[in-house]
């Protein structure tokens, strides 16, 4: 989808709904013991109460957020810090030497001393060493809120926020003039709990009061992206920085979910294996505490892709680790996942590569009063958002109808244009499914969900069909193995784009 709405955490990010996913996985609590699955669940359940909806492995928006300058925090309460309840290292394993940190500005001795044996735990967990101290910070709800505002989305202006909302708005996800810049500050706000930034090195861990099991489970994942960068270099040995997700957003996604299903399931891991019962208690209270406004109040389709490479993410590196561990994770990390489709079905990474399509430049046949403002790859995943999480609720496919059409998905592209004087958008998606079949499947779908969310059509042929409304003109074509849909605000300009296609 857009560059900016999959960037939202390529700063590996830990996020308030996803350690309530994390808890969700666990499958009891007796007296203060965690039991963990013994495999965990090999299928996402979206949603909840009896319309809740399974997603095979078969998401938020994904804003590449830069983080030049760390924000050192103030000294912090100590009052019932945990110090003296640690698990220690399983009998017989042998102990992994970290590199010793400095103690980070404000963070009292206690404080470290926890952190410098989680560090151990968590390598030992991974198996994965680091080559150098990473710089620690413990950080207050009011600097996490400054950090957004002045260094998360200081390159994300008002203008492109604007342009994002109407290249969602054309594939029906969200209103035009949803004000996205004001949200994503306060979601950030509320939802973040942690972050390990890949440029400067340095970890954040979001303290309230105290260091308690909250934070230390924070640490545990947050560390776990230290390694993966250490061993890995996530800018430029995984190519996940700005500018390669500014155009390949799959790309982005794919990693994004690697690197985060690969940090929750350590820190799963971790929980079950260190975890001490003032732990259990803590996060017990957190999770029942926990008061989520801004993300409850999200259109639905970012709520999905918020938890996406959480969920979606560790099913996927759950998959990798059930056939031969640690290692088998690790070699993914040398053979990327390069689409949303191969972390949705794990199964079919890493043969199954989405087919290039490209589009040409409309530009010469539009005029000048239109400027691009988009150009990219939407993937199974957005296709299935699009499908089941539109902004008109009864347009809505049925998530079960929208996974089996979406699941099809062999490549596409897509382009925005906007009128700034006439405030029109158009939009050209062009599709490659893996057979006629399956391009036969999205297309029963599809002129269901447009007929939802257009009204009857206004042509019907085999393969062509054609709804007008008060918004515009949609016209939807099926070639073979190939599907086109041209969203515009008339039919004449519908019929100039085919031309151009299909000349």
């Amino acid at each position: 989808m857009t560059s900016t709405t999959r960037r939202i955490i390529l700063s590996c990010l830990f996020i308030f709904i996803a350690i309530c996913i994390c808890l969700g996985i666990i499958g009891a609590i007796w007296t203060g013991v965690i039991i963990l699955e013994p495999s965990l669940t090999s299928r996402l359940t979206f949603g909840s109460g009896p319309s809740a909806t399974v997603y095979k492995p078969a998401v938020t928006p994904r804003l590449v957020a830069q983080y030049p300058t760390p924000i050192k925090s103030s000294a912090t309460s100590t009052s019932n810090v945990l110090t003296d309840t640690q698990t220690p290292l399983p009998p017989g394993s042998t102990p992994i030497d970290t590199p010793t940190p400095p103690p980070g500005p404000g963070i009292p001795p206690a404080v470290a001393s926890q952190m410098d044996e989680i560090q151990q735990q968590v390598s030992q967990l991974r198996g994965l060493q680091a080559n150098q101290p990473v710089n620690r910070n413990l950080m207050t709800n009011d600097q996490l809120r400054q950090r957004v505002s002045s260094d998360f989305l200081k390159d994300y202006s008002p203008e492109q926020a604007q342009d994002d909302a109407i290249e969602l708005y054309t594939f029906g996800l969200l209103d035009p003039k949803f004000d996205l810049l004001s949200f994503y500050q306060s979601l950030l706000t509320e939802q973040v709990a942690g972050f390990y930034d890949n440029k400067t090195k340095e970890m954040y861990v979001i303290q309230a009061e105290n260091f308690t099991g909250m934070e230390r489970f924070n640490f545990s994942h947050e560390y776990d992206h230290f390694l993966q960068d250490q061993n890995f270099d996530i800018q430029n040995g995984l190519n996940y920085n700005e500018e390669v997700c500014k155009k390949e957003t799959e790309h982005c996604a794919a990693v994004q979910a690697l690197l985060e299903g690969d940090a929750t399931l350590l820190s799963l891991q971790w929980l079950k294996t260190y975890a001490t019962s003032q732990d259990i208690k803590d996060l017990q209270k957190a999770a029942a505490d926990i008061k989520q406004p801004i993300y409850d109040s999200a259109p639905d389709f970012i709520k999905q892709d918020f938890t996406f490479p959480y969920q979606a993410g560790q099913v996927f590196v759950q998959q990798l680790y059930n056939q031969g561990g640690w290692e088998t994770v690790d070699q993914a990390y040398h053979n990327l996942p390069v689409s949303t489709e191969q972390i949705l079905h794990p199964e079919r990474y890493p043969n199954d590569t989405p087919a290039s399509v490209s589009l040409p430049d409309f530009s010469s046949i539009l005029g000048a009063d239109y400027r691009e403002i988009a150009r990219n790859t939407l993937g199974e995943w957005y296709t299935f958002l699009v499908l089941a999480y539109g902004l008109d609720q009864e347009a809505r496919i049925d998530s079960d109808k929208s996974q089996r059409a979406a699941e099809g998905w062999g490549g596409d592209s897509y382009v925005v244009y906007y009128n700034d004087v006439d405030q029109t958008s158009i939009m050209i998606l062009v599709t490659m499914w893996d057979d006629t079949s399956e391009a036969n499947q999205f297309s029963s779908t599809f002129r269901e969900y447009a007929t939802k969310r257009f009204g009857n059509p206004t042509n019907d042929q085999n393969e062509m069909v054609s709804w007008l409304d008060t918004g515009g003109y949609t016209e939807y074509h099926i070639n073979g193995k190939q599907t086109i849909w041209i969203y515009g605000p008339t039919k004449e300009i519908a019929e100039v784009i085919w031309g151009k296609i299909q000349p």
